[in-house]
Parts: C-alpha cells; sequence; structure tokens
C-alpha cells in the first residue's frame, strides 16, 4: 500500500465532499474528487518532465496536498522545503536535486536546472492535464523527505518511505471515522512532519481539512467559528496565544471536540490554562520524531482529565509526560550500555516498529546491533509505563558530576507569574564543568531581578539546579513548531 491509495479511497468513499477549505486571499475550496483529479494531472506534469523529486515551497492551502499525492503517483519524492529560509540556503537545498520540479508561492525566488511553476498555475495545469495512469508504487520507494528542525546542529534531510507513512495511518486512524461532520484546523508550517501526518490522518478519516496560510490567533479562532471546526492541532506557542486572545477579550473559547499538541515541550502552565478554557475539548498530546514518521506516544484526553482530577501526586505528574506507545511502536529507555533503566531512571529513549525510519537522505541507514533507532532524547518510564520525555541528550548539563536536564529549571522558570519564557544551558566552567545559564523573557509590563529568578529557582529544586547566571532577552530562538534553537544560545 503506497499514500496514493490513501486519497483514492477517500475520494471513492467522498467524492463530492469538501477535502480542503483554504485560508489565504480568498476562501478556496476543493472536493475529493477535486484533490484526486488534480494529484493524477500533476503526477502526469512531473513524468513528462523527467522530473526526480517534487518540492514545495510555499504555505498551506490546497496546492500542499495536491502536490504530496502528485508526488505519490508518479512515484518521486515530495519534499517540503521551509519557505522562510535565505534565498542562498534555500537555493542550496534544491541544488541537491538534479532535474526537481518547484511549487512555489515566490517562484522569483527559485534558482534551479528543472521546472518552477507558481502554486496557482501548478493547479491549473494539474487539473488541465491528462491524468497519469494509476500504477504500482513500491511502498519501499521514498516517500517524502523531510528538513530536521536543527536545533542542536545543521539540518539534515530524514526519509520517510510510503510503507513508513503507511504503517502510521493504518494503526492509528479508523478509515471514515470523521466523515463529513468532522473538520481539522490545520497551522503548522507544510514543512514540519505534523503537517504531513496531519494531512494524512484526517484524509483517510475523511475530514475536512482547514488550512490557515499563516497562524494567528484571531484568525484562527475566526476559522474554527466559521468552518465548524471539530478538531485542531497546534503547537505549544500557538497555544499560548489564543489563550492569550481569548482571555484579553473576555471571549468562550470555540466548542471544539478535540485539539491535539506537539512539536516542542508543552509548559505545564500553559495546558494547565487550557484545559480550564476549553472545559468540552479533549486534549491529546502527541510525541513524536521527523525520523519516526510523527507520532508515537500518546496522552489522551482521559489521561489528561484524570491527571487533573487526581490527588495521586504520580497521577498529577502525568499532565507533564507523553504517555504511553501508539499501537505497533515498541518504545524502551536504555542505559550507555544499551541495558533497559528501571522506572523512573533516566536514559536514552529507543524505539521499534514498521513506522520508524531512522533514515538520512544520501547517508546509509540509521540502525544498531540491537535493532531499535536511538533518539538522543533523555527520558523515563513511570511505574504505569508513561513516558516522560526531558529534551536532547546532548543538552544535558553536567555540573559537579550532576546531570541537570535543562527541561526542569526551564518549567519551573516558567512557571514565575512576569515570565514569558526561558531557556537554559550549560556554559563551560573551569571547576565545576558546566554553569548554568538561564535566557529568560519577562512579560510586557513585569519586571523581574535576576536575584528573584534565582530564588524562585532555589525554593522549588535545589542549589545544584539554580542557575548561576541569568540573561534577560526580548525573545528566544525558536522554530516554527515551538523547539528552542539551543545552539544560538
Amino acid at each position: 500500500m503506497n499514500l496514493e491509495m490513501l486519497l483514492t479511497m477517500a475520494a471513492s468513499a467522498w467524492p463530492d465532499e469538501d477535502a480542503v477549505v483554504e485560508s489565504s486571499a480568498r476562501i478556496r475550496r476543493a472536493t475529493y474528487r477535486d484533490v484526486a483529479r488534480m494529484s493524477a494531472g500533476g503526477a502526469r506534469v512531473a513524468a513528462e518532465a523527467g522530473s526526480d523529486a517534487i518540492l514545495f515551497v510555499g504555505v498551506n492551502g490546497v496546492a500542499f496536498p495536491v502536490t504530496l499525492f502528485a508526488a505519490a503517483r508518479a512515484g518521486v519524492p515530495f519534499v517540503p522545503l521551509n519557505y522562510r529560509l535565505a534565498d542562498d540556503k534555500l537555493g542550496a537545498l534544491i541544488d541537491r536535486f538534479d532535474n526537481p520540479l518547484v511549487v512555489t508561492d515566490t517562484p522569483e525566488r527559485i534558482r534551479t536546472g528543472g521546472r518552477v511553476l507558481s502554486a496557482a498555475r501548478w493547479l491549473e495545469l494539474a487539473a488541465a492535464t491528462t491524468p497519469l495512469e494509476e500504477g504500482p508504487v513500491d511502498p519501499e520507494r521514498v516517500a517524502v523527505l523531510l528538513y530536521t528542525s536543527g536545533t542542536t546542529s545543521e539540518p539534515k534531510a530524514a526519509v520517510l518511505r510510503h510503507r513508513h507513512l503507511v504503517s502510521y495511518i493504518l494503526e492509528t486512524v479508523e478509515f471514515g471515522s470523521g466523515a463529513q461532520a468532522q473538520a481539522g484546523l490545520v497551522s503548522v508550517p507544510p514543512y514540519h512532519v505534523a503537517a504531513v501526518a496531519n494531512l494524512l490522518s484526517n484524509v483517510y478519516a475523511g475530514r475536512r481539512l482547514v488550512y490557515l496560510d499563516r497562524f494567528d490567533a484571531e484568525a484562527w479562532l475566526d476559522m474554527a467559528d466559521a468552518e465548524g471546526v471539530t478538531h485542531a492541532m497546534v503547537v505549544p506557542t500557538m497555544l499560548a496565544r489564543i489563550c492569550d486572545y481569548l482571555d484579553e477579550r473576555g471571549q468562550k473559547a470555540p466548542p471544539l471536540v478535540a485539539i491535539s499538541y506537539g512539536g516542542a515541550r508543552m509548559p505545564m502552565s500553559i495546558i494547565t490554562r487550557a484545559l480550564a478554557m476549553f472545559p468540552g475539548t479533549g486534549f491529546v498530546n502527541a510525541y513524536g520524531l521527523t525520523e519516526t514518521a510523527s507520532t508515537i506516544a500518546l496522552l489522551g484526553p482521559d489521561d489528561h482529565r484524570a491527571a487533573i482530577e487526581s490527588e495521586d501526586a504520580a497521577i498529577r505528574a502525568r499532565l507533564g509526560s507523553v504517555g504511553r506507545p501508539v499501537p505497533g511502536v515498541t518504545i524502551a529507555v536504555l542505559d550507555e550500555n544499551g541495558d533497559e533503566c528501571p522506572t523512573r531512571v533516566r536514559g536514552e529513549l529507543c524505539v521499534k516498529g514498521p513506522q520508524v525510519s531512522g533514515e538520512y537522505y544520501g547517508k546509509p541507514g540509521i540502525s544498531s546491533a540491537d535493532g531499535w533507532f536511538h533518539t538522543r532524547d533523555q527520558a523515563y518510564l513511570d511505574d504505569g509505563g508513561y513516558l516522560f520525555v526531558e529534551g536532547r541528550m546532548d543538552d544535558t548539563i553536567i555540573r559537579g558530576g550532576e546531570n541537570i536536564a535543562p527541561a526542569e529549571i526551564e518549567e519551573t522558570i516558567i512557571a514565575h507569574p512576569a515570565v514569558l519564557d526561558a531557556g537554559v544551558v550549560g556554559a563551560a566552567d573551569d571547576e565545576w564543568g558546566h554553569r548554568i545559564v538561564a535566557h529568560v523573557v519577562v512579560r510586557a509590563g513585569e519586571r523581574l531581578l535576576e536575584a528573584e529568578v534565582k530564588d524562585w529557582v532555589r525554593e522549588r529544586l535545589r542549589t545544584s539546579k539554580t542557575p548561576d547566571e541569568i540573561v534577560f532577552r526580548a525573545e528566544l530562538p525558536r522554530t516554527d513548531t515551538g523547539k528552542l534553537i539551543r545552539r544560538l544560545l
């Protein structure tokens, strides 16, 4: 089975239902039949051009799913690129392909030996071109190349084959479960694995995909109301801004059925606030990596409610976890010798399963003698099998021989009512190995002294985890999904 078959099934079941609603300069709609027809026409455009890949450099809209499914039928990789990159960096990524077809909102920026089409012209041409006949696509073929966010190093392209993505969808989504009555609001950028997985999940479920070309809290809420949105996927920064907007205007939250969040660590203060503001909405924490074809663990609505309502400290703490593995995925927390860590002992998160790739473009597949994909995420499991992820292993601060996870200190600082954001890193120190440096963003209209931050942490953690230095900043460097780019700190 391949990605195009997911669309073929949906188009056969609900041909005249809206598949995509796009909000950009104007509202644009496309049915499942439309998307399937344009994807098949677009595949012929790529095939006749001899394209070795179809690249997408643009914002969310109808062109995104059409391009992905056109690449699937044509049997070439779909490669969504970050349109926010500087021209030279964008050009360097495009130059990795010999003869790409580039679909873009800004064709004037693109320099390539391949073919370049504006998103509008691409859709016109795809609709007018004779469809490419459906043929077998090897599940081992590369379906999607996604550049990782590069929070600690330069980005590299993760390889997701058809079998990885199809395995994820078949294990986690029931076909037609959201047909006709449901609509999913998507505002994460197209070049992130969450956008690809969300597209495939909604198509297979039969939901209407409601796209925002760029996130804005007011536009998000307006679109949710206008389109009767039932499901939405956000990253922590988006959820915080939505809550701020509702709070400032005294508005009630829209009656969504479910909100999933992920892409970066969710501060406890934000999710607790959101649960109170969206009382009838089921929240889902979806944790995954680009290399695992999206979600590998979920903290579901029942888990959120249990954590909020329980008097048991261990159960309440699970609100800070990413839940338990999705079907088909096996996880383990291993120590440096490859042995499983006891519960509540930190180690490296490792995963197995048919959706797990662990492969990078132009490099040998990532594998190990024990068969695990080593994520380089530091994590631990509690007694109930709930997974707690504390950031990258590379981020660990080693101070006086003690391993310290920056996430714990960040969570504590962000809980201060005057703090908007915080990022903690280790700086070289001759005596201690590392000294702890906290970069802090203060909320507008608030004042905060360095000593106050240190006292706040010391009272809640302990002296060894108290920052040695506080740096106040206007903002922190984060990716579009909210991940802190520590190498820039």
